[in-house]
């Protein structure tokens, strides 16, 4: 075997010795050892072309690594030549041996090459300015259309300049006033004409007078001006995304509008200035239904010829301006409207001394509003949820005229509310204007409630909701509570003149004003007033324009419970819901919770004349009351009931009512004939029933449990009631029903039942054949009764539901037995 051409180490040895023990271990392994060392020669090679290649590149590497360094170094020389140069180049530009100094000077020279090269700009900007507007004022005369697009272009380079103000905070602000004057004399040298020309086919056209015609030839050259001017005034147009829920934006005043209307204006002026005698400050109809003339003489010529213009521009414009061409008619209305405003800026001043003549103004602004909005639907912008608030909006909002017309209307509802409470037959009820079914309110009442409801027609045409609301809040509710008040203070007054002190201090002349007829009198007057506007408030509260006021006032609640914003004007929610209902604070948790707040405006007003109503009720039921008892007390005095002559019995089936009765029966039929015609039928019910009730309870103990009857004396007992309760009906009249005061006082007739048994019914023992079945039937009589009545409760109940008696306990029943002398002895 050859031996290595290089030494091994102890280490490589050791390796060698134990690969060969691997791999050559029996004598068998000898056998392979030429393929052994074939292996291992291709081991061989393969680690020495291996190791070639690892020396070339390291070789390579080596290379590349002093390359890099030579041109670092070359780089670094290079770099210290021209900071050297650099600095050379900077001592000779600034004259300066120190660098920061140099730097500072070198960059006072770059700012002043940058001004150089803004200024170029400028001065690009405007030479692009004067020769846009040069072109433009090249092609007025020849080319009028032409001249449009340089004008246009000009407006551009004005809006971009005055939208990158705010980015250069406020720089170049010459430039920009200059190039937007120069925009601005551009625009008024067109405008200027293409009126001229529009105002010469005007007057081909012979507008506005009554010889206006327009033939084909002319109406292709007023189109042409028309079109000239719109498209002068498209880019300084508003836009609009209708997108966006805004409140309405106010429309410009289109250019051939402003120059057809000019002539429209200067006869407006002619007739409504100076002293013409159409110019008058009681007669503002006059100026206002001379525009609606106008807007109805041409509004249909606007609509058939200008229309169609405007549905071409409205294309070409695009959607966000559009708006602007969306009706004709209502463009026309709108350039009618600045002579109006002019108008009456100078006739407000005027008027604003004398109520009467702004109170007049105001309410013909309405009229002339809601013609205009119902004879043309007049709506500036079509996008908007809200109608035109109107000129009367801008008068009273806009112009800030609304708390002087409020206090003039306030004046004038206080006023007219003195004359009604002040007149003579103000106190006295009205029986001819009402069904007998219904209470009779005073004249007073009725005449409140009038004026009121010429209140609400006066009002109601505003837009404005927080006007609407202060309308109804200081002069409606302000009169219905001095109404109230008076009311309350004649119940106050009453009661005060039947107090016992009262009736000392005023001795009896003082008390027939309140007593009888006459207190009743007195009562009703409140009570009708009282129920009367009660009611009205509650069909106000149905009424369509209440209830929308009241969904407003809701709606704004629950807008503003987060802000704490007020709900109208000055008003605070807590003001509006004392005057109004305490529902409308009750609404923002109600709407938390997903419900709806039930109520109505005049909640608080209708609570209180409610419990004024139902307290005169009352006070009506204790006085009718009162005087009954007192016509009661001597006939509970009589004591003659046991020995009251059977001769007096039998005189007839009709008994005449007793002598110490009279009074009783006198004063309710007076009092009851009164109440029937000056009550409606359900509180005159309520009160005579009460009044029975207390009758009834003063004869059960004053009479009938005080005394012994013989059957005469029942007798006449039973007939008595007879009368009286005859006589109440009577008295009732309409509202009466047949027997219906004896159903009032059923215990005692269930009584008076018992106390009339007839005595002559044999007694037991009696012969069961003396008599037919039929007779038999009606011999209940008392001493069956009273057997049967007294051996216990159970035949007790039997014998009073066979009697027909439920009112009475059997206790009671006995008692009422016990009161004929047959039983007592």
């Amino acid at each position: 075997m050859a031996k290595p051409t290089f030494p091994l180490s102890s280490h490589e040895k050791t390796r060698v010795e134990d690969y060969l023990n691997d791999k050559i271990q029996v004598s068998a392994d000898f056998e392979s050892l030429d393929s052994l060392l074939t292996s291992l020669r291709a081991q061989h090679e393969l680690q020495r072309k291996q190791l070639a290649e690892a020396q070339q590149a390291l070789l390579n590497a080596t290379k590349a690594s002093n390359d890099h360094a030579e041109a670092t170094r070359q780089r670094a020389e290079a770099f210290g030549e021209q900071q050297e140069d650099i600095d050379k180049r900077l001592k000779a530009v600034t004259g300066s041996d120190a660098s920061d100094v140099a730097a500072k000077r070198f960059e006072v020279s770059m700012d002043k090459l940058r001004r150089l090269e803004i200024s170029r700009g400028y001065v690009n900007l405007l030479r692009e300015a004067e020769e846009l507007s040069k072109e433009a004022l090249g092609h007025i005369q020849s080319s009028p259309r032409l001249a449009i697009e340089p004008y246009t272009r000009l407006r551009n380079v004005v809006q971009s300049l005055q939208d990158a103000q705010p980015a250069a905070e406020g720089a170049a602000s010459h430039l920009v006033d200059y190039v937007g004057k120069l925009a601005t004399g551009l625009r008024e040298q067109m405008k200027d004409n293409f009126t001229k020309r529009l105002q010469a086919t005007l007057e081909q056209m012979k507008w506005p007078s009554k010889d206006f015609h327009l033939p084909d030839e002319l109406k292709a050259q007023w189109a042409e001006n028309v079109e000239l001017l719109l498209d002068l005034q498209t880019p300084e147009l508003k836009g609009r995304d209708i997108t966006l829920k805004r409140h309405a934006v106010e429309p410009q005043i289109l250019l051939p509008l402003e120059v057809m209307v000019h002539p429209l204006e200067l006869r407006f002026k002619y007739h409504f200035s100076g002293d013409k005698p159409t110019n008058r400050l009681d007669k503002p109809e006059y100026f206002l239904s001379h525009v609606v003339d106008l807007v109805n003489k041409f509004g249909g010529f606007f609509a058939s010829s200008l229309q169609p213009i405007f549905d071409q521009k409205a294309q070409d414009v695009g959607p966000n301006l559009e708006w602007n061409f969306y009706n004709a008619s209502h463009a026309f209305i709108t350039a009618l409207l600045p002579m109006l405003r002019h108008k009456l800026a100078t006739f407000l001043p005027s008027i604003s001394a004398q109520p009467q003549l702004l109170s007049h103004l105001v309410h013909e602004l309405m009229n002339f509003d809601n013609e205009i909005r119902e004879a043309w639907n007049y709506l500036p912008d079509p996008y908007s949820m809200e109608n035109w608030n109107g000129m009367t909006w801008e008068v009273l909002t806009k112009e800030g005229w609304f708390d002087r017309w409020l206090q003039v209307e306030k004046e004038f509802a206080l006023a007219r509310y003195e004359e009604i409470i002040e007149a003579p037959d103000s106190g006295h009820i009205d029986y001819e204007g009402f069904e007998l079914s219904a209470s009779k309110p005073t004249k007073a009442a009725i005449r409140v409630n009038d004026l009121l409801e010429t209140i609400t027609e006066r009002y109601q045409p505003l837009s404005s909701f927080s006007q609407k609301l202060r309308f109804l809040i200081d002069i409606q509710i302000t009169i219905f509570d001095q109404f109230h008040e008076r009311l309350h203070s004649a119940l106050e007054a009453y009661l005060a003149m039947t107090s016992t002190i009262g009736r000392t201090v005023q001795g009896a002349d003082g008390q027939a004003s309140v007593e009888g007829v006459a207190g009743l009198e007195r009562l009703c007057r409140i009570f009708g007033s009282a129920e009367y506007l009660e009611k009205k408030m509650e069909d106000w509260s149905n009424d369509v324009f209440f209830v929308e006021l009241w969904s407003e006032l809701q709606e704004r609640v629950k807008q503003n419970k987060d802000s704490g914003e007020n709900v109208a004007g000055q008003m605070s929610l807590a003001d509006v819901a004392s005057r109004t209902s305490q529902a409308v604070a009750r609404g923002t948790s109600s709407a938390e919770q997903g419900t709806t707040s039930d109520g109505a405006l005049f909640d608080e007003t209708a609570s209180a004349y409610r419990r004024l109503r139902l307290r005169s009720e009352t006070i009506l039921t204790s006085n009718l009351t009162s005087s009954t008892q007192t016509a009661l007390k001597p006939y509970a005095r009589t004591s003659t009931w046991a020995t009251v002559s059977t001769t007096a019995a039998s005189a007839g089936s009709s008994l005449p009512p007793s002598a110490d009765l009279a009074p009783t029966l006198r004063t309710l039929s007076t009092s009851i004939s009164f109440l029937s015609r000056a009550l409606g039928i359900a509180p005159l019910r309520r009160i005579i029933r009460q009044v029975l009730l207390s009758i009834q309870t003063n004869l059960w103990s004053n009479v009938l449990m005080r005394h012994q009857f013989s059957a005469a004396g029942a007798s006449q007992f039973i007939s008595d009631i007879d009368h009286l309760c005859n006589v109440v009906d009577v008295a009732l009249g309409p509202a009466g029903q047949s027997g219906g005061s004896i159903r009032a006082m059923k215990k005692l007739s269930d009584g008076l039942l018992l106390l009339g048994l007839n005595a002559a019914t044999p007694r037991d023992g009696a012969s069961p054949s003396e008599g037919t079945d039929a007779e038999k039937d009606k011999q209940t009589g008392l001493w069956e009764v009273e057997k049967r009545l007294f051996t216990d409760n159970e035949s007790a109940r039997e014998v009073l539901a066979e009697l027909d008696i439920e009112t009475l306990t059997e206790a009671e029943a006995r008692s009422v037995l016990e009161r004929r002398v047959e039983i007592g002895s």
